[in-house]
């Protein structure tokens, strides 16, 4: 779908500043608080007869020494009071006619000149004065007709007038725009700076809970944003969590259909929508409703993606209508695209840490299937007791075994097969079964069983590393006799009835 065409952005994203600054016929210097020169248009370059090199970084009057004409009668340069007047007021200053004679650089000497000056401050948005304009028209002629005689000087003088206050329009004009354009600067910094402390605090989420924890926490307060949604695609549907926006609007919107016309399923699909007012939102049915449940007036859409895949959206709304240049988007979808990466990340380590628990699953049911109950031995009481030391799974090599062979002993086996996964299981229930098998057959002593087990493990080519004690208990005419027999592991104990 389209996204809905917005007049004032596209042409706020025509004006290229630099080009305007450089282009209009009005000259200005622009400097520092401390009155040190940054910029210069060509107008003014022009009528200084300077290259911008040549003044950058300078301190004003040392790039123009003030000749005694242009000091007040403290000695001080009267334009030096009028910029520095309007630094510490935040206001405009408007000088009367000033005479201020510049550098001539072909004859070292100065060149007579008179001028029409306002010094202008630009605020940043704590109020405070970010840089000095000096409009600096050069009225030399004017003043030259007027010395020529008294009707010339009326007309002139008319003229002259005329021209300051064209003049004077035009610059409060463009220092308009300029404060704007400085403004737009210094909140797109503060923003970017804003979001790359958000994106290192999400590149370390390990769920995507605290993942859109974050989001709502860090991210839409330096956006501006009252709330949002961060919405994951599930087949067809999208959930979303939803944030600030109240608990209806939470139970309204918690799933949407992937097809659905409102712009966090559009943006799931895979393309950006901006809604700059309410004018805007109406494209998009449903959108309305929003709206009016949430109280907001403008929205932004972004996909999340990875790769070729579409994950789901975020999306981030405003109370107040926006006005959202070329920057503006671009940042926004530069955070989705941090989002978005981590929430790939965090999708694909729960995918393989399911498919891994299935597995442990699948290999702990067959452990426990092995692990059978002791057999019934008339006279004798048999418990067991399994405590895997694994806390993430009960799944290994370790097994125990209790049974009886043909000539009537009771066979006792604890083991242990090195490893702790579904292989490691594995290779226990073979040589479980094998151990059974050769004890079943050979009906000898533990020791003569566990050779017989270790030749057939050799046969059948199970290279594996395993470690266990066969004990044997028979009946005798005083009692009952235990033989046992380990291959690497711990010896049996024996605790009597007195502890």
């Amino acid at each position: 779908m389209d996204q809905p065409t917005d007049r004032r952005s596209s042409e706020s994203r025509s004006v290229d500043h630099r080009v305007l600054f450089a282009a209009i016929p009005t000259p200005y210097l622009v400097m520092t608080p401390d009155l040190v020169i940054v910029d210069a248009n060509a107008a003014y370059l022009a009528n200084v007869g300077r290259d911008l090199d040549d003044l950058r970084g300078r301190p004003v009057f040392e790039a123009f020494p003030p000749g005694e004409d242009a000091l007040d009668e403290h000695g001080v340069p009267r334009v030096q009071v009028s910029l520095e007047r309007a630094r510490d007021t935040g206001r405009v200053d408007v000088m009367p006619l000033q005479r201020y004679d510049i550098p001539d650089p072909a004859t070292g000497g100065t060149v007579r000149r008179f001028w029409s000056l306002i010094s202008v401050p630009v605020l940043d948005d704590d109020g405070r004065c970010a840089l000095v304009v000096q409009r600096a028209e050069d009225i030399t002629d004017v003043v030259n007709e007027r010395d020529r005689g008294e009707t010339a000087e009326r007309e002139q003088g008319q003229a002259w007038r005329r021209r300051v206050e064209q003049v004077e329009t035009d610059l409060y004009a463009r220092a308009q725009e300029l404060t704007a354009a400085v403004q737009e600067k210094e909140t797109a910094g503060r923003l970017l700076a804003a979001l790359a402390e958000v994106a290192l605090q999400i590149s370390g989420a390990e769920t995507v809970g605290e993942l859109t924890e974050i989001v709502f926490r860090a991210g839409l307060p330096a956006l501006g944003s009252v709330g949002g949604a961060v919405a994951v695609r599930t087949g067809d549907e999208l959930a979303l969590t939803i944030t600030q926006l109240g608990e209806q609007a939470r139970q309204t919107y918690a799933r949407l259909p992937l097809e659905g016309s409102l712009p966090a399923c559009v943006a799931a699909r895979g393309s950006l929508v901006v809604i700059p007012d309410v004018e805007a939102s109406q494209a998009y049915e449903g959108m309305a409703d929003v709206l009016a449940l949430t109280g907001t007036s403008a929205w932004v859409a972004l996909p999340l993606s990875a790769g070729d895949r579409l994950l789901g959206s975020m999306t981030v709304g405003w109370v107040e209508p926006q006005v959202f240049t070329a920057d503006r988007v671009e940042l926004l979808r530069a955070f989705a695209a941090q989002c978005a990466s981590v929430l790939d990340r965090l999708q694909v380590r729960q995918t393989e840490r399911e498919a891994a628990l299935a597995v442990l699953r699948v290999s702990e049911t067959l452990q426990r299937s092995l692990l059978t109950a002791p057999p019934v031995v008339a006279g004798l009481d048999i418990a067991v007791r399994y405590l895997p030391a694994s806390q993430i799974a009960n799944v290994g090599g370790d097994w125990y075994d209790a049974f009886t062979t043909p000539d009537g002993a009771l066979s006792l086996v604890i083991g242990d097969v090195a490893g702790h996964d579904e292989d490691a299981a594995a290779a226990m229930a073979q040589v479980r079964n094998v151990l059974r098998g050769v004890a079943q057959t050979l009906g000898e002593p533990p020791a003569a069983v566990l050779a017989g087990l270790d030749r057939a493990l050799e046969g059948l080519r199970l290279t594996l590393l395993a470690t266990v004690v066969l004990a044997q208990l028979v009946e005798t005419p005083g009692g009952r006799r235990l033989t046992w027999c380990n291959a690497g592991h711990p010896p049996p104990l024996l605790l009597r009835a007195d502890g």
